[in-house]
């Protein structure tokens, strides 16, 4: 008699395979050959690292540069490519070039890792996926090579090129910068329009997600063939970066960006518009923000970027679809967009993932506010960094508890793999009750 073989849900499979990496990084960075001092890094610190790198959200404990040694800064690198793509997309991809033919349950696990919503084209994705990003990443570190290099010699110049060009690719923010100059992350560029403009395009590139660039292929860059989520997130993204740089100018001008010039504060405006979806770098210390300026990036991180990306948040289309409907609500119209409607499901689960990931934030606030002697507003733009999975700080990370650290763990964890995949996670198995209850009517509003 033959057994039935039970399968694990593609949500799950992708779950765990984020988690085996996670656990497999930190084991590699306590080893004594991953620090510079040559000694062991508490396992702690090791898994909040691990964990950043491979949720790609550049949050650190302790500073990149100076701790790690070049074998923990590739470890961390691969980590961040890792996580990045996706890592049932590498897997896939081996299968693919081991001429393995793909199962209806392979796609379904390519499918939940990229980001796709049908099996049609899923080789094409795959490919373009790995061409596409290898592609942007050699020329990223091309153009940061040209102003690395000399600074700090072909061999580290190059090296530190591929580094934040991957990182920026990934949305994962990690920088070997170290003190430069006596800034941090990219601070000491804040001027550099060539390492300004190259990472901000990488950070976008690598948000749109992988289904929007296949779209954009496949359409032949012609925008009224695109799809209308491809559609939705490039007008979003547009909105969110333009209107970004504008309050940012307005905010910041007599205040983070007052010692630049107009041309200065312009390129500081943009480059802050864009960091906080979700990539982490700075070229301002966020401690100098003025507290619009900083509540505005909290919104920032907390949409992030577009879904089956690199980026985190709850999602430029989330946001979108429960603005429209909110419009709709209070119009009393039907929900479109582009001139197609939106279904209630659609609507349903915006508005789930925006519940959630409110919720993740208020609860984790505080009870680090409470375990913490941190002011509000740093602890609050910590939790929407690690749940954003963004890696923008206050300052405040190196100083927190293990406590502390683990909660912020957490929140990197689920937001990479996404709120609403953790909540079906956990529902996975329970049984659908049977009786079906009387509606309630209840007041709201």
């Amino acid at each position: 008699m033959r057994r039935s073989v039970h399968r694990a849900s593609p949500v799950r499979i992708v779950a765990r395979s984020f988690l085996i990496t996670i656990l497999t990084g930190a084991v590699l960075l306590v080893l004594p050959i991953s620090s510079a001092a040559g000694r062991t890094t508490n396992f702690v610190d090791s898994l909040f690292t691990a964990t950043s790198a491979t949720c790609v959200t550049g949050l650190v404990v302790t500073d990149t540069a100076a701790h790690w040694s070049v074998f923990g800064k590739i470890v961390i690198m691969l980590l961040i490519q890792i996580g990045g793509l996706g890592t049932m997309t590498i897997v896939t991809t081996v299968m693919v070039l081991l001429k393995r033919k793909l199962s209806l349950y392979d796609s379904q696990l390519i499918m939940q890792s990229a980001g796709a919503t049908s099996r049609g084209g899923i080789l094409g994705l795959l490919r373009n996926i790995f061409t596409g990003t290898i592609l942007f990443e050699l020329l990223g570190a091309g153009a940061l090579a040209t102003q690395f290099v000399p600074l700090f010699g072909w061999r580290r110049g190059i090296f530190y090129s591929i580094f934040h060009s991957v990182s920026a690719f990934c949305n994962a923010g990690f920088d070997i910068l170290g003190d430069f100059r006596g800034g941090s992350s990219l601070s000491a560029f804040a001027m550099n329009p060539v390492v300004n403009l190259t990472i901000c395009a990488l950070i976008v590139i690598g948000g749109l997600g992988f289904v929007v660039w296949n779209d954009i292929l496949g359409s032949g860059f012609r925008i009224r063939k695109l799809q209308v989520h491809s559609k939705l997130v490039l007008t979003a993204t547009g909105v969110l970066i333009a209107g970004g740089w504008a309050l940012f100018l307005l905010f910041e001008h007599d205040h983070a960006f007052a010692q630049f010039s107009p041309w200065g504060k312009a390129l500081a405006a943009l480059f802050q518009s864009v960091t906080p979806r979700t990539a982490g770098f700075a070229s301002v210390d966020q401690a100098t923000l003025s507290e619009s300026g900083s509540f505005l990036t909290i919104f920032l991180m907390f949409v992030g970027g577009s879904p089956g990306s690199t980026a985190g948040g709850i999602k430029t289309t989330t946001m979108a679809v429960v603005l429209i409907g909110l419009a709709a609500s209070a119009s009393g119209s039907q929900p479109t967009v582009f001139r197609r409607r939106i279904d209630d499901e659609t609507i349903r689960t915006a508005s789930a993932v925006s519940t959630i990931y409110f919720f993740l934030v208020l609860f984790s606030t505080m009870v680090i506010c409470r375990l913490e002697p941190f002011p509000l507003k740093d602890v609050a733009f910590e939790v929407v960094s690690a749940v954003g999975t963004v890696g923008l700080s206050m300052g405040i990370t190196s100083h927190l508890h293990a406590a502390a650290k683990l909660i912020l763990t957490f929140l990197m964890y689920s937001g990479r793999i996404g709120g609403l995949t953790a909540v079906i996670i956990l529902s996975q198995g329970r049984k659908t009750p049977a009786v079906s209850h009387p509606a309630a009517k209840l007041l709201i509003g």
